[in-house]
């Protein structure tokens, strides 16, 4: 009997295609708005994460002022020295590695080419802080650091604009001019792209000694890179970092710091959860449409109704249950609604897909969102399909028959 009712709502779709096709028009655009908008908030999280796990493992970022990261110090504000990072590594436990770090912005050329991008100056931890690779070459030596040799590392970025955009011309071992010094190139690092603070790649790491000597004339240091063991609690961490700068700068116990501790991977968790809430924000919204669409359905089955009347009366008289008159209009709506979700899906897979591509953010397909907004779709048709096949179910077979 299932079958036979079944059959007999898929006949009914069938007659009228056109109509069908825009009786689903609602949930199709709501399930594919829903998928899109929750595939798109996912790639934009997982970008995010990337982009942040990019800077560096368990990182902290500690910098001189009291303000937020970026914000800088004021002119009076203590600089950081090296002597501070040789204490953080002595002094605290669970430090994988610290890194003093120097940036400024230069202007570099070689190979009749010039190219404006920032130097930065730190010891060979540097590269284990931010998680470097080399695509060829090697870091600095011990001699080399002491005495502030003139030799250089370069990104990707730097390397394809001043040597060539081809892979083979690496320009490992030629001379780069940075500012007033020309220095050997001795390493290119692994390209890693855009990151939270711009390209990654466009940048000379250079000796911080030598960035000391040659280009800032200071002994300074502006940041204080810190990379955490593996496994190991930022928090308490965080605490014993702050205490020691506290003391090593001074301060009293009613004083402010003058510095500022930025966690990274806090500043990744607070960024994905602030995508996953706008993720579920733009779906729900998304899913009214959904709503839209289940009236639309309920708004065609019942103009079915009435033109179907003397079809209705007619199963009745001749001895077709009200259940089953029922069922075949349920059916009916649900077969609609699940039909307009799979084109949704569809719809919505190759929308994702394109835009993903265009948003330069990872495409992921979740497949419990697809079969969700499924499921949600043929439960819209039981909802808003109900009413209608209600009022057929329960028609007089007499009155019915009349029906003009």
């Amino acid at each position: 009997m299932l079958f036979s009712v079944f059959m007999l709502a898929l006949h009914s779709v069938q007659r009228n295609l056109l109509r069908s096709f825009l009786t689903i028009l609602g949930i199709v655009i709501g399930v594919s708005a829903v998928i899109t908008m929750v595939t798109l908030g996912n790639g934009a999280t997982q970008a995010i994460q990337m982009q942040i796990s990019s800077l560096g493992t368990n990182l902290l970022m500690v910098r001189p002022g009291q303000r937020g990261f970026g914000g800088g110090g004021g002119g009076g504000v203590p600089q950081f020295t090296e002597a501070d990072a040789a204490a953080i590594a002595a002094q605290i436990g669970g430090v994988a590695a610290v890194a003093p770090q120097g940036t400024t912005s230069v202007t570099v050329v070689a190979n009749g080419r010039n190219w404006a991008t920032s130097v930065t100056g730190s010891s060979n931890d540097w590269f284990v802080t931010g998680n470097w690779k080399l695509a060829s070459g090697r870091i600095f030596d011990p001699d080399e650091q002491r005495a502030g040799a003139a030799v250089c590392v370069i990104g990707e970025t730097v390397r394809r604009e001043i040597y060539g955009g081809t892979v083979s011309q690496t320009g490992l071992g030629a001379q780069l001019r940075v500012k007033q010094f020309s220095c050997d190139v001795i390493g290119i690092l692994a390209a890693k792209g855009q990151g939270g603070m711009g390209d990654q790649d466009d940048t000379v790491v250079v000796p911080l000694r030598t960035l000391q000597r040659r280009v800032t004339g200071t002994r300074k240091v502006g940041t204080l890179l810190v990379a955490m063991q593996e496994g190991s609690d930022s928090t308490p961490l965080k605490a014993s970092l702050r205490q020691l700068l506290r003391e090593r700068r001074k301060l009293a116990e009613n004083d402010d710091d003058n510095f500022n501790i930025f966690d990274t991977q806090q500043l990744a968790e607070t960024l994905s959860s602030t995508t996953e809430v706008l993720t579920t924000l733009l779906g729900a919204v998304a899913a009214v449409s959904l709503l839209v669409g289940g009236i639309g359905i309920m708004n065609i089955m019942l103009v079915s109704v009435t033109e179907r009347t003397r079809e209705i009366g007619l199963r009745l008289a001749v001895g077709a249950l009200e259940s089953e008159v029922l069922l075949q209009f349920l059916i009916e709506a649900v077969v609609l609604s699940a039909l307009g979700g799979l084109v949704g899906i569809i719809i919505a897979t190759a929308a994702s897909y394109g835009l993903s591509a265009v948003m330069a953010v990872p495409y992921s397909f979740d497949l419990s969102i697809n079969l969700l907004a499924l499921v949600f779709s043929a439960f819209i048709g039981v909802i808003f399909g109900y009413f209608p096949a209600r009022s057929a179910a329960r028609m007089d077979p007499i009155e019915a028959l009349r029906h003009e």
